[in-house]
């Protein structure tokens, strides 16, 4: 029963959609700040030319590592997967780096080994927009080995439905069904009316003795 909690808890950090989103979201933010400074110090079309050349290499040899990371994994060789990881912290396309940090802790989890995968987590550096995802999957993690007293430090004073939802169940982990409730009503409250984790968030404040009501009573 645990190691299907630890599972489904790496899983979370594997959501495609999440990932793609990502994505985009660093292909974005890096694409406008690069542009802009390539405009102002290069500010000649041989030298544009040049630079978006080597950025697309930067870009596809990072692509090709992370392939080169999920081979690895494919094959259980985790020593390697984890130098393929750190291989592409060193370079630019940081979000390569940090999607095969996912996958590899995962694989990590999936072979008994939730150390590591802790450790592959918390080495993550991801852009700030973007820790808080990272520092609520740890926070899973930690849940689901047990280590709910760390899990609770590790979301401090965050307010988001997801870093409210992690704390019940922790909460819920140590017996303490009545300030897990009120985490979970807190959370269903931040949390959008159609956001398909809701039901999910329903069902654990039931479980921990509480009443769903219809969102619309509470406007």
């Amino acid at each position: 029963m645990g190691g299907a909690r630890v599972r489904m808890a790496i899983d979370d950090l594997l959501d495609e959609h999440e990932q793609s989103e990502r994505v985009r979201g660093w292909l974005r933010k890096n694409g406008v700040s690069i542009l802009a400074g390539v405009a102002i110090a290069i500010g000649g079309i041989w030298g544009w030319k040049e630079w978006q050349t080597r950025h697309s290499n930067s870009l596809a040899g990072a692509n090709v590592q992370y392939q080169i990371v999920l081979k690895s994994l494919e094959e259980k060789d985790l020593e390697q997967a984890a130098k393929g990881v750190k291989d592409l912290e060193s370079g630019k396309a940081n979000i390569y780096a940090d999607l095969a940090a996912l996958q590899l802790a995962k694989a990590q989890v999936d072979a008994g080994k939730n150390e590591d995968a802790l450790a592959t987590l918390r080495a993550i550096k991801a852009d700030p927009e973007f820790k808080p995802v990272i520092e609520q999957r740890v926070a899973r993690l930690l849940v689901a080995t047990g280590k709910t007293e760390d899990a609770i430090k590790q979301l401090g004073t965050a307010t988001d439905s997801a870093s409210l939802e992690i704390h019940g169940d922790a909460l819920m982990a140590q017996g303490k069904r009545d300030a897990a409730r009120e985490q979970y009503e807190k959370a269903l409250k931040t949390l959008d009316v159609a956001a398909p984790q809701r039901r999910l968030l329903e069902t654990k404040l039931t479980d921990a003795g509480g009443t769903v009501t219809d969102p619309a009573e509470s406007v």
